[in-house]
This record gives C-alpha cells, sequence and structure tokens, in this order.
C-alpha cells in the first residue's frame, strides 16, 4: 500500500493504473487490482476518530463501535476494486450529504460538550470532498470504459434494537431505477439469501424492509452516472455481539468466502445484461 494525495488518486484512475493506496489525510483507501465493471464500497467500516476531537466528545468509543459497520470492508476484501472509509461516521458521516455530514446529535443523544468549532467541520468536510471526488474519478472511468457498472454498497445494521423480527440481508432500493434494475435486484437479493452462516444463523434477505436506500453514496453516485447501479446492501449484525462489542471472525469469514463466488457472478451478469 502507497500514500497518495488526491491528486495523484485520480491521475492513477485516469491511466488505468492498479494500486493499492491510503489518501495522503488516511480518511479513506482505495485498491484497484484490475479494472472490471463492480466496485464494493465500505463507506462506514472506518472507527479512526481524530485525537483533536476526544475531549470534547460526548459519545463513548463503544457508543461509536455500535453505530458504524465493523468489519464490512473484511466481507468484501477480495474483490479487484474496494473503496472503504477508515474514519468514525461520528467524525462526519461519508453516507451523508457535505450539510448533514457532521452531527450535532447522534442517534438522540448530543455529541458534543460545546459546539464543533467552524475549522474542525472544515477539516472534516474536506476529507468528506476528497472521497467523493474519487468516487466519480473512479464511477466515471469505469462507465467511460465499460459501459455500465454496478456498486456493492456494503453496511451493516443493529438488528436487536428491532422490536420484530428483521431480515439477515436487507437491499435498499428507493433511490434507484427499479423499472430499469428490478430483475438485478431480486437476483442480489436471492444470492444472499443463499448464503450459509454458522450456528444456524437464520438466512433471510428481503428489499426496503430495515432501511429503504436513501444514503449520499448511492445518491451520489446515481444522480451522476445514469448507468451505473447502487445496491445498497446492509447485512443485519449477526457477525458480532452488538452488546459486548465482540467479532465473530467465523461468520464474517464465511460471508467474505461466499461473496468471494456470489459477488463476481451477479457483477458478470449484469455486465452482460447491460453492456
Amino acid at each position: 500500500m502507497e500514500k497518495l494525495t488526491i491528486n495523484q488518486i485520480i491521475l492513477k484512475i485516469e491511466s488505468e493504473d492498479t494500486f493499492h493506496a491510503v489518501s495522503e489525510d488516511y480518511s479513506f483507501t482505495l485498491k484497484i487490482d484490475k479494472y472490471v465493471p463492480y466496485v464494493c464500497g465500505a463507506v462506514h467500516d472506518g472507527h479512526q476518530f481524530r485525537k483533536d476531537l476526544w475531549e470534547n466528545c460526548l459519545h463513548s468509543e463503544y457508543d461509536r463501535w455500535y453505530e458504524e459497520d465493523p468489519e464490512t470492508k473484511n466481507m468484501v476484501i477480495s474483490h479487484p476494486i474496494v473503496i472503504a472509509g477508515c474514519d468514525s461516521r461520528f467524525e462526519y458521516d461519508l453516507n451523508r450529504d457535505p450539510d448533514n455530514a457532521v452531527f450535532d446529535t447522534a442517534w438522540g443523544k448530543q455529541l458534543w460538550k460545546n459546539p464543533l468549532p467552524q475549522k474542525e467541520k472544515e477539516k472534516s468536510l474536506q476529507k468528506h470532498t476528497s472521497f467523493y471526488t474519487a468516487v466519480h474519478a473512479l464511477i466515471n472511468k469505469l462507465e467511460e470504459k465499460f459501459g455500465v457498472c454496478v456498486v456493492y454498497d456494503m453496511h451493516s445494521y443493529n438488528w436487536q434494537r428491532w422490536d420484530r423480527e428483521v431480515p439477515t440481508w436487507n437491499l435498499g432500493t428507493s433511490n434507484i431505477d427499479n423499472k430499469r434494475f428490478g430483475n438485478e435486484v431480486e437476483t442480489w437479493r436471492q444470492a444472499l439469501e443463499s448464503i450459509n452462516l454458522p450456528h444456524g444463523i437464520k438466512q433471510t434477505a428481503k428489499v426496503n424492509d430495515t432501511f429503504k436506500g436513501n444514503g449520499y453514496f448511492l445518491k451520489f453516485i446515481t444522480k451522476n452516472f445514469k448507468n451505473t447501479l447502487v445496491l445498497a446492501t446492509e447485512i443485519a449484525k449477526v457477525y458480532c455481539d452488538e452488546y459486548k462489542q465482540i467479532n465473530y471472525p467465523e461468520v464474517v469469514t464465511a460471508v467474505e468466502e461466499q461473496l468471494r463466488i456470489l459477488l463476481p457472478k451477479h457483477a458478470k451478469e449484469f455486465y452482460n445484461t447491460f453492456k
């Protein structure tokens, strides 16, 4: 892995170089082993929280971990193109638009002891801007090269906070062209439902059951690129203990190993349909 400025990252993408980099400010990573018509994203995988903010933050390290999406990058790590956030969504949320990316409150609780200074907000929002500059360059290159692209937008959610039965996997589709891509949504749902997990974990996959796909990552790509489908894919946090902050690596590995086969198969079928 190498450390690159945003301009260096864009130049490498435009030249179709393969590389594995962390951004100069350590806010995101981008791996391109090969140029293919699909991308895996994990915008909420990050847990970093810069020290300048520690004393002013009312939320604990556990509070932050609970609302982040740990291990979502590892679930897709084997794929040729992976972009992932490094910073906690409590500093700035990559899945929200710039005007709402820096929180004052988070999940019903005040976030800061004292109002966050404007210079601190600007420092965070610059990282948000850099990430989306890279995303735009990447999807633009893939659409230019292949004509179409599919993005697997990986997230997780806290299933135990719900007071009803919820699916292991949820696809959010309210902001995509369902008339055009409805069949691809259903084949992806079926692929997810086929995944076998250890310990007898129930395997279900539904569409717009717990979340509708309203994230900025999806909306940004969908707005700017008419031939790219973003599949907002949420796994319930059956791969960890939400309350004890323990990850279950055997469950993460089971997901990764099966997505290693299912995901490129789905992407190939998408490409052959829409190229």
